[in-house]
């Protein structure tokens, strides 16, 4: 019977394949995943990217492919410390083909781009024509927040959009073991998304009626929450201080995670200023507006995963976890798109034309996609690029390096790596490197600060300026010769 059930699943997925070799959607998912990796992979090289979060992420991905402990030189503490993220170990398999960040662009471009495939399938399973289904594909790539998280650096989070979708499929279709592998990749990805994942159990009992797969889903949400905030994060960070840092987004409703969800119960009005907001109502709009067209009370249940995720964004006094640009909202944007497939199954959106539908997704797109960063900001920089390119050939070993905010992706293959900080103190013993941009000199710093440590580093003995063009500067530890001492002879 097992044999027969795995044959038949087999089956399914070489059909799968050879309709999609043939499909339309192929060409919209390979297009979409082209675009995706071309942006991230111009944005990272016209040094745009970020020390938090993609060195972080790109360092500790490195240190794990050679088989060095992942303690991140940026954070300060073992990267499990951090969001008890297990899927970095096996994204280091693809470091030890070759150590490149280019590999962490093409896995977020393919994630994203492959949640058009579960979407699709969604809306056939729900009842959709197959001219529907592939016009809900195509509102699910043109939505803002998947072009507009592929350039905010890379965040394992993109893995867990197209993994919750096909859980859902996966739950409706009877298929017990897929369902289990797309939760546990969901739950490696972001030990908050374990949130998610008990929602989405709720959902599955109440909602759904699939009993099973919810007491599931519900279980695994529940205990990896638990495992992760009361052992993983206090474990590997240091103590309480990685659970401390996230909690600290909430610090007006408590300390600790535990304190923060009782004050939820116990004190509604410390929540009721952050819910009845400007902000929240900006938030929803912003949500909501993609896909508006296509929204309908009656199938608002399937929201009820989203739940935490929308809570914790609204509640935060990080106002970066309330746009479509971070990677916050993407737990939100699979349930979301299954109150649009529900409501155009039901025949209940307001919008019957799909060439209507088809034009208020680019209209959004257009209007909410942050594409014309690369001829703004994403351009602020090109004066000192050939200088920066020039500084950084002239690294040659694994030694540490300091750097600004944004050179730092590109110089973190190495133990340790950091970036200028106003407000930090540099302990100049840890680097054999220095490399500063006056003009651009990044986060957390200024053209002043960097010209400090310019005018300090050509005065220690230990640095040579090795580099000088464009006001980017670069400094190479000297490396001193003990000086031979007289023998002392007895009398």
């Amino acid at each position: 019977m097992a044999s027969a059930s795995k044959f038949i699943g087999m089956t399914m997925h070489l059909s799968l394949i050879q309709q999609l070799r043939r499909h339309p959607l192929a060409g919209m998912m390979g297009g979409s995943a082209l675009i995706l990796f071309v942006c991230s992979s111009l944005r990272h090289a016209l040094f745009n990217s970020n020390a938090w979060d993609l060195g972080i992420f790109d360092q500790v991905i490195y240190l794990i492919s050679q088989g060095q402990p992942p303690f991140s030189s940026l954070l300060g503490f073992h990267i499990l410390g951090d969001h008890a993220t297990g899927i970095f170990y096996p994204l280091a398999l693809l470091y030890r083909l070759t150590p490149d960040v280019h590999w962490l662009f093409a896995v977020q471009a393919i994630a994203l781009s492959l949640g058009a495939l579960p979407t699709w399938r969604l809306s056939l399973q729900a009842g959709l024509k197959p001219s529907q289904a592939l016009l809900m594909a195509g509102v699910y790539l043109l939505y803002p927040l998947i072009f507009n998280v592929n350039l905010a650096d890379f965040h394992p989070d993109v893995m867990a959009v197209p993994a919750l979708l096909w859980a859902v499929l996966m739950a409706r279709t009877g298929r017990p073991v897929w369902f289990g592998i797309n939760l546990i990749l969901t739950l490696s990805c972001k030990a908050v998304l374990a949130l998610t994942v008990a929602a989405l159990g709720v959902w599955l009992l109440v909602v759904e009626k699939k009993r099973g797969y919810g007491a599931i889903a519900l279980g695994a949400g529940v205990a990896w929450f638990l495992i992760a905030i009361q052992w993983v994060l206090p474990t590997f960070g240091s103590g309480v201080g990685a659970v401390a840092r996230q909690a600290g987004r909430y610090a007006y409703l408590g300390g600790t995670p535990l304190e923060i969800l009782t004050h939820l119960v116990i004190r509604p009005d410390l929540i009721l200023g952050k819910i009845a907001s400007v902000d929240t109502v900006e938030y929803l709009l912003l949500l909501s507006l993609p896909v508006l067209w296509g929204l309908s009370f009656r199938h608002f249940s399937a929201l009820i995963p989203a739940i935490p995720a929308l809570a914790l964004n609204l509640l935060s006094m990080e106002a970066g976890m309330r746009n479509l640009v971070h990677q916050y909202t993407l737990p939100i944007l699979p349930f979301l798109l299954l109150v649009v497939i529900a409501t155009v199954a039901d025949q209940r959106h307001w919008l019957k034309s799909q060439r209507a539908i088809a034009l208020w997704s680019i209209v959004a797109f257009l209007a909410l996609a942050k594409y014309g960063f690369f001829w703004s900001k994403y351009t602020d920089s090109l004066d000192t690029w050939e200088a920066t390119q020039g500084a950084i050939a002239q690294i040659h070993t694994e030694g540490g390096v300091l750097t600004t905010n944004n050179i730092t992706p590109h110089v973190t293959h190495r133990p340790m790596v950091q970036f200028t900080d106003k407000k930090r103190p540099i302990q100049w013993a840890d680097f054999d490197y220095v490399l500063l941009n006056v003009r651009h000199p990044g986060w957390r710093s200024s053209p002043e600060f960097a010209t400090h440590l310019v005018e300090t580093l050509q005065q220690m003995p230990a640095f040579q300026q090795t580099f000088n063009r464009d006001q980017v500067y670069l400094f190479e530890r000297r490396q001193f010769t003990a000086p031979l001492l007289p023998r002392v002879t007895d009398p």
